[in-house]
């Protein structure tokens, strides 16, 4: 497209450099002619009026080395032989003849251009050896007609006509070579969008789901990026939206696992019940790689695309709708829930899905460690538009936790046995996400609890709350030194 463009304004130019260029140059060869003949006519013109008083030579010889012309040699004057009458003769005792003519200057014109411009009348050119002859006839007082003949060289027709030729010609390479420069730079503008958008093409067919185009360049090129950006976007939407479907579905097999684990401890022992426990804990640990796999691939595009999209979602409701999904395994095992504080929207920010998956989490850990007909409690406090953080507390009247900063640490994934990576893990980054933190500590039911802080602006005022507690806490440590 580049090299097309640049054709087609190279094309372009020279066609019309060209028909510019030429008649101009011809005009200018012209015009130097028409200047070399009118200076030769006014140079003509200055011995006219000493011919029309006089046909003396010394008195023409005088009139023609005053002017430019006869100084440089170049101005002749032809008079023509006078006859005499007889009282003439008779005076003079000449019997034989006539007043010789007068010839000042050099001759270069023939005798028959000279007799032509005489019976002619009027100016004409010649061309004779060395250039142009100019040929004025002037009258005398004799009635004769005299000839001032002005010589022209060749140089002087041509003068400077070289020169305005380079010049032309210089100002026509100039444009050509100007006209390819603009058409190289608009065709670079046009074809970097192009080349832009074919290599997002391929990083997207590639797998780099952030690639983006910028919206720029013609409005053709500005339309196509405006497309590619919104099906890139909306490829990368589709995706997040099957990886956190996968991660949901397996969110969800976790209840009826929780069931089938407890049904399969139940069964006492044998080759059946062990086969039973095995492929229970192979199934659990399937759904727990594809948790993490979807999770993973989550992370991932969050680094392609360079930040986390922003979400938020009412914690109360999601809240409400995941107690309604375990009170059925709860009314099944004999388990008191009791729910609290979400009775109003509580608007936190974190995506529907992510604190699903926590809550489930949280809710999955009761089932599984404490044993059946232990109740649990779930509850949200929040302080209102004047707070700016939300606590969801999950508590359980189980036998505790004996180490919870353990617990903390196989939550947080570092790959130790017994640690999924899962589990605490989600609703440690959750927490995190917004700038708030997890906590185990045991509950007022005599079992566990799990408190989630989330900020509700990214956790700046809890920093500044510790940024100002904190000299004072270093303060009554001194004290208590000293």
């Amino acid at each position: 497209m580049r090299w097309a463009l640049v054709k087609v304004c190279l094309a372009v130019t020279v066609m019309v450099v060209i028909a510019f260029a030429v008649p101009l140059g011809l005009v200018v060869k012209e015009t130097a002619r028409d200047r070399a003949f009118s200076n030769a006519e006014r140079q003509a013109a200055t011995v006219g009026p000493v011919l029309a008083i006089t046909t003396d030579r010394q008195q023409l010889e005088k009139a023609v080395v005053s002017t430019e012309a006869g100084g440089d040699g170049r101005l002749a004057v032809h008079v023509p032989q006078v006859p005499e009458s007889s009282s003439a003769r008779a005076g003079r005792g000449d019997s034989a003849g006539a007043d010789d003519g007068v010839e000042v200057g050099r001759q270069r014109a023939t005798k028959a251009q000279l007799d032509m411009a005489r019976r002619q009348g009027r100016a004409s050119t010649a061309t004779v050896e060395g250039g142009y002859t100019l040929l004025r006839p002037t009258a005398v007082a004799s009635g004769e007609f005299a000839v001032v003949e002005v010589f022209i060289p060749n140089d002087e027709v041509t003068h400077n006509v070289t020169t305005s030729w380079l010049i032309l010609a210089g100002v026509g390479i100039a444009l050509i070579l100007g006209s390819v420069a603009v058409a190289d730079r608009l065709g670079t503008l046009m074809v970097r969008p192009a080349g832009r958008l074919a290599a997002a093409a391929h990083s997207l067919g590639e797998g780099k789901l952030g690639v983006r185009v910028p919206e720029d360049g013609p409005s053709e090129l500005r339309s196509a990026a405006v497309a590619f950006n919104a099906m890139a976007d909306q490829v990368v939407q589709l995706l997040a939206n099957e990886r956190e479907l996968a991660a949901d579905l397996s969110h969800r097999l976790r209840t009826p696992l929780t069931v089938l684990r407890l049904n399969a401890a139940s069964l006492g022992d044998g080759d059946a019940a062990e086969h039973t426990r095995e492929a229970v804990a192979k199934l659990e640990s399937e759904v727990d790689h594809i948790i993490s796999t979807a999770r993973e691939q989550r992370e991932q595009r969050a680094q392609t695309t360079g930040s986390m999209e922003s979400a938020a979602c009412d914690a109360a409701e999601v809240i409400r709708e995941r107690m309604a999904f375990w009170s059925a395994l709860a009314e099944d095992e004999g388990r008191e829930a009791r729910l609290a504080g979400v009775e109003r929207p509580v608007r936190v920010p974190v995506a529907r899905t992510e604190l699903a998956a926590a809550l489930d989490a949280m809710l999955g850990n009761v089932f599984r460690h404490t044993p059946e007909g232990t109740a649990f409690s779930v509850d949200v406090h929040h302080g209102g538009p004047a707070s700016n953080s939300v606590i969801v507390l999950v508590s359980d009247a189980g036998p505790g936790i004996p180490d919870p900063d353990a617990a903390l640490r196989r939550g947080h994934g570092d790959g130790k046995p017994g640690s999924t990576g899962l589990g605490l893990d989600i609703v440690r980054r959750v927490a995190e996400s917004t700038g708030g933190d997890v906590r185990i500590g045991p509950s007022v039911l005599g079992g566990t609890e799990i408190r989630v802080w989330l900020t509700l602006d990214g956790g700046e005022a809890e920093r500044r709350r510790r940024g100002r507690r904190r000299p004072e806490r270093e303060r009554r440590r001194a004290l208590r030194r000293g």
